[in-house]
C-alpha cells in the first residue's frame, strides 16, 4: 500500500516530546519528510530523529523558539533548504504552566506565556508558511486547541487556556477563509490526554473522574492526537478546512 503522505514535506512545531514527538514520528512512519522543531530540548529531538531514521524515514531536528519572530525566519528557512518545499506545518509546539517551572508562575506570567508560546506563536508560524504554500499552490496547517474552550471549565488555568486556544480556534476558521482554496487550515481540539501532567500531577480521584465522564472510558494517548493530525495532512481530507476535530473520547 502507498504511504499516505508518500513524499510529503513536513514540519512539526515542539516535536521533542510529548503530543508533538508522536505526531513527527507518525508523519515519517507514512511517508512524510519530517523536520523536528524544538526550543531547549537538543537531545529529546535528536532521539526523535535517530527513532525515525532507524525506521527508515527521513528527519532532521532544527531549533527554534517559535515566540521569538527572528526564530521562526530561521526555522522556515532551514526548513526549506532541508526540505525543498513544505507541503504540512504542524504547529504542535506550546507552553507547559501546569508542571515544573512553569506551574510556579504566577496567573499574569502563566497567561503571558501562553499569549506568547500558543496564540502568538502559532500565528506568526501560520502567516509565513501560508504565503509560502500559496504561492506553491498546495499546503496543509493543522493547529493545535482545546476541546474545553468550546465547552467550559471552571479553574483559573482552565480559563487561560481556553482563552488562548478558543482564540487559535478562530483564527484557524479565519485564515482557512483567506487562503483557500490553495492551502488547507484546520485545527484538533484534544481532551484529556495522557501525558506529564496525568502522570506526575493529576490527583488520583480527578483522573477517576475523568475516566468515569468520558464516554471512551479512558484519557486520550498521544497517538490519538497524531493519527487525526495525520487525517488532516493527508489527501483523504482534501474537501476539510477551517474545522475543529475534537479528540476527546466523546465528550460533549
Amino acid at each position: 500500500m502507498k504511504p499516505r503522505l508518500n513524499n510529503k514535506k513536513a514540519v512539526v512545531t515542539g516535536a521533542s516530546t510529548g503530543i508533538g514527538r508522536e505526531v513527527a514520528l507518525t508523519l515519517a512512519r507514512h511517508g512524510a519528510h519530517v523536520v523536528v522543531n524544538y526550543n531547549r530540548s537538543a537531545d529529546k529531538a535528536g532521539e526523535v530523529v535517530e527513532a525515525i531514521r532507524s525506521a527508515g524515514g527521513q528527519a532532521e531536528s532544527v531549533q527554534g523558539n517559535v515566540s521569538e519572530a527572528e526564530d521562526i525566519n530561521r526555522l522556515v528557512k532551514k526548513s526549506m533548504e532541508t526540505l525543498g518545499k513544505i507541503d504540512i506545518w504542524a504547529n504542535i509546539a506550546g507552553a507547559d504552566i501546569l508542571t515544573g517551572e512553569g506551574s510556579e508562575l504566577s496567573d499574569l506570567e502563566k497567561l503571558e506565556r501562553l499569549i506568547s508560546v500558543d496564540l502568538k506563536g502559532t500565528m506568526m508560524c501560520c502567516w509565513q508558511i501560508a504565503d509560502l504554500m500559496k504561492k506553491a499552490g498546495s499546503g496543509s496547517i493543522i493547529n493545535i486547541s482545546w476541546d474545553l474552550a468550546l465547552h467550559g471549565m471552571e479553574g483559573r488555568n482552565p480559563e487561560m487556556f481556553a482563552a488562548i486556544k478558543g482564540g487559535i480556534i478562530g483564527y484557524t476558521k479565519c485564515l482557512a477563509r483567506s487562503y483557500a482554496p490553495e492551502v488547507r487550515v484546520n485545527d484538533v481540539a484534544p481532551g484529556w490526554i495522557q501525558t506529564s501532567f496525568a502522570d506526575e500531577v493529576m490527583r488520583e480521584d480527578y483522573y477517576n473522574m475523568v475516566i468515569e465522564s468520558t464516554p471512551l472510558c479512558r484519557f486520550g494517548l498521544p497517538e490519538d492526537v497524531a493519527n487525526a493530525v495525520l487525517y488532516l495532512a493527508s489527501d483523504e481530507a482534501a474537501f476539510v478546512t477551517g474545522q475543529t476535530l475534537k479528540v476527546n473520547g466523546g465528550v460533549v
